[in-house]
């Protein structure tokens, strides 16, 4: 047989091999990555060598049908970039254009693409600034990409990087930061021939104004109570390579926020954007913030206790008895401190009697001398010395109610 045909054989066998399909399965990284995509927001893929970043940029490319356009950052010059210098007929009157890559030029034609820069941590800090334009503006050289291209980029931990380099703070903060990491289940359907699918967010178009709303009253009510953490760059250089919390990634944020509200999408997914945009502790805080935008007024709970509906969640719930009691503080009253107990005991009837023993040592030292102890704080007490974890608070919630008797 000639050697042509056992090629023509072997290219059938590796046509067999790559013959792959899609199956519907929850993934959360890639959901997080589809969405960031759907927001037009650059992503930046952070994994161990072989992990499968690259296999799932063009995955994606694939399932969305999106042109994939592969660029090695490492090996390209600054120029390919900002463009060449091309010199024109009159230079003195106009000027030297900036002649752009040919990748850059297919794309522009397209008018849509994913453009995934490939082994960005292994690309020296001249080339990284020369992509600062490219990621923030979608410029290269004369040309601005068109509104149908997204960014994704990947990048190895510089442990691990072929020569790698550290990302500088100008090019890390102007990504979404994804740790990416194999699943054992995947990878095995996978190499069976069954990779999950990729799909963009559904969009619920009732809820945009609502998500938007929600988005912009989360981050800028937790900064207006938090200003440091409005540009926080971070003191050491991994850190600064990273996801890190500045007006720009707020502003990420923010729209990933809206995006993930309209999508409906899960509080996991959520988490790894915002955290990947603002960096883990503000991340947390902002998430923490809005699990508290939709918890009850206190004021309201404390002008009728009876009817109260408290949170299920006993964090949530130990936050709105908290902020209760810090609103009795705030105005102390004989009335407000009597609906408070009667708050309290509502909460131990409906939910874990440990979540009221803080609030309630807490609301027995704001009596007043004139204030007689609701016969309230009796139901209260027999829950409350069911909690072994403070100590003495049974004994001081009694001590209060003797003392007024």
């Amino acid at each position: 047989m000639l050697v042509s045909a056992q090629l023509d054989i072997a290219d059938e066998l590796v046509a067999l091999l790559g013959a792959t399909t899609t199956e519907p399965r929850a993934d959360n990284q890639l959901a997080a990555l589809t969405l960031a995509v759907a927001a037009d927001l650059p992503v930046l893929l952070w994994g161990e060598p072989g992990i499968g970043k690259t296999a799932a940029l063009s995955h994606l490319a694939t399932t969305l049908d999106l042109p994939l356009t592969t660029v090695v950052a490492s090996v390209h010059e600054p120029s390919d970039f900002s463009g060449l210098p091309i010199v024109g007929d009159d230079p003195a009157t106009q000027g030297v254009p900036m002649a752009p890559p040919d990748w850059a030029v297919r794309l522009v034609q397209a008018g849509r693409g994913l453009l995934f820069l490939d082994e960005l941590s292994t690309a020296p800090p001249a080339v990284q600034a020369a992509l600062l334009r490219l990621v923030l503006e979608r410029r290269v050289g004369a040309l601005r990409l068109p509104p149908g291209v997204r960014i994704v980029a990947a990048a190895n931990p510089r442990s691990t990087a072929a020569d790698g380099w550290e990302l500088s703070p100008p090019l890390a903060n102007r990504f979404v930061h994804l740790q990416w990491a194999h699943d054992h289940e995947v990878v095995v359907r996978g190499l069976g021939g069954t990779w999950p699918l990729a799909t963009l967010p559904r969009l619920d178009p009732t809820l945009l104004p609502e998500a938007v709303a929600f988005a912009r009253r989360a981050v800028c009510g937790l900064l207006t109570v938090r200003p440091d953490l409005v540009h926080r760059l971070p003191s050491t250089e991994v850190a600064r390579g990273g996801a890190w919390p500045s007006p720009r990634s707020w502003e990420m944020a923010l729209r990933l926020t809206a995006f993930a509200t309209a999508a409906g999408v899960s509080r996991e997914v959520l988490s790894m954007l915002v955290r990947g945009t603002v960096g883990d502790g503000p991340g947390l805080e902002l998430l923490a913030s809005m699990d508290r935008m939709d918890l009850p007024d206190p004021e309201e709970l404390l002008a009728d206790p009876a009817t109260a509906v408290l949170p299920e969640r006993g964090d949530l719930r130990q936050a709105v008895l908290d902020a209760v009691v810090a609103a009795v503080r705030n105005r102390p009253e004989r009335s407000r401190w009597d609906a408070a107990w009667a708050l309290l005991a509502r909460a131990v009837e409906t939910g874990a009697p440990d979540l009221v023993v803080v609030p309630a040592t807490t609301l027995a030292t704001l009596r007043r001398p004139d204030w007689e102890v609701p016969a309230t704080i009796e139901r209260l007490s027999g829950a409350v010395s069911l909690s072994r974890r403070v100590d003495g608070v049974a004994v001081r919630i009694a001590a209060a109610a003797k003392g007024a008797r």
